[in-house]
């Protein structure tokens, strides 16, 4: 019967150590999509992409133009054409949508891997920003992605905001 109650003892002491471990844990949440739209770096960032990538835009719609030009002056003439200028014409316009493909394929791959090497600065400059301000504030604990619900109290998604602000006034 002493062991029972000693093993009882040592359960609530347990609990009660637990409790006041957690009563002095420091917990915050960052929600980082918030922090993707609002943050002045990713604003910049797709400034930064489409002003890139807008000439090879602007070409590829230039291509698209001239391929529908053609097709209109086909369908248009194609009747009053000899069968030589006709399947000429046909070949341009198919030997075109083959450029407009492929041109196609390498904008979207290039503008892909840009976005994935922007995202990761990004990325790195949201963690950077959260484990800062963590350290400044000491908090032992900060999570992110996967949490069910956080009230108002733990979100310091407007404190890691600031501090990206901050940083991009700055020119960091």
């Amino acid at each position: 019967m002493k062991s029972i109650y000693s093993m009882f003892a040592a359960l609530l002491l347990c609990g009660l150590t637990a409790t006041a471990a957690q009563a002095d844990t420091k917990v915050g949440f960052v929600d980082t999509v918030r922090l993707m739209e609002e943050a002045p770096q990713a604003k910049a960032a797709q400034s930064k992409i489409e002003s890139e990538f807008a000439p090879r835009e602007k070409e590829l719609k230039s291509l698209q133009h001239s391929i529908r030009k053609l097709q209109e002056r086909l369908s248009r003439d194609g009747a009053v054409m000899s069968k030589k200028e006709s399947s000429k014409l046909e070949r341009q316009i198919l030997s075109k949508q083959r450029e407009l493909k492929r041109t196609q394929d390498e904008f979207q791959d290039d503008l892909n891997i840009r976005k994935n090497e922007i995202l990761a600065k990004l990325q790195r400059e949201m963690y950077q920003a959260t484990v800062a301000l963590a350290k400044e504030q000491k908090y032992d604990i900060i999570l992110g992605q996967g949490v069910v619900y956080s009230s108002k109290r733990v979100d310091i998604t407007p404190l890691v905001l600031e501090k990206l602000k901050k940083s991009f006034k700055a020119g960091k």
